[in-house]
């Protein structure tokens, strides 16, 4: 009864595992355990060759190892194509990580050049060239403002400074042509004074 529930077991196993694989033609009636064949294959061969008893096959237990054999080889042959896959899925997760790197760093790297490109630092302020050129439009043409209002300033104040010394030079003429006839006047004030002493020395005299 044991081997039966061995042989079904064993049957069904075969059978799954053999799902998918190529067999579109009627395998050969040869060993089981011998040949390059899938395991559908040696299933149908294990199949055809045993023995009928009612509804049941009889299979030998030498076959039964074989096959088992053979279906341990298999699922250790898939699980080794497995781990394999696995390798170079996660292989090919690590360089698709790495250029992932890479190009997060050209991103940045670019997004530096184009920051670079388009903005300036003074005294550690970050401007952009836009906003940089016109604040610096506007002060200059502050400064020009600035410098044009104070050059008028001058030219006002150099005038003024003109006319003051104009009219002090006027007042300083019309000063000296005082002083001048005040001195002639009390030159010949003393001439005539001097005139009336000589005279009434005279008239002493005489």
């Amino acid at each position: 009864m044991m081997k039966k529930i061995i042989a079904f077991a064993i049957c069904i196993l075969s059978y799954q595992l053999s799902v998918g694989q190529a067999a579109t033609t009627t395998p050969p009636t040869t060993d089981p355990l011998q040949g390059s064949y899938t395991l559908r294959d040696r299933f149908q061969i294990m199949k055809t060759k045993s023995q009928t008893y009612q509804n049941y096959k009889v299979i030998k237990e030498s076959v039964l190892d074989g096959v088992w054999r053979i279906v341990q080889d298999s699922l250790h042959g898939k699980q080794q194509t497995i781990n394999q896959a696995n390798q170079q899925i996660a292989s090919l997760k690590a360089e698709v990580k790495k250029v992932e790197d890479t190009m997060k760093q050209k991103d940045a790297s670019v997004q530096g050049v184009i920051h670079d490109s388009t903005h300036i630092s003074v005294i550690g302020v970050d401007f952009s060239k836009g906003f940089f050129l016109t604040l610096t439009g506007i002060i200059l043409a502050a400064l020009v403002g600035a410098l044009v209002f104070v050059l008028a300033r001058m030219k006002v104040l150099d005038k003024s400074i003109k006319e003051k010394s104009l009219t002090i030079s006027l007042v300083s003429n019309e000063y000296d042509e005082y002083k001048k006839k005040a001195m002639e006047k009390q030159t010949k004030l003393s001439r005539e004074l001097q005139d009336e002493r000589n005279r009434l020395q005279e008239l002493r005299r005489s």
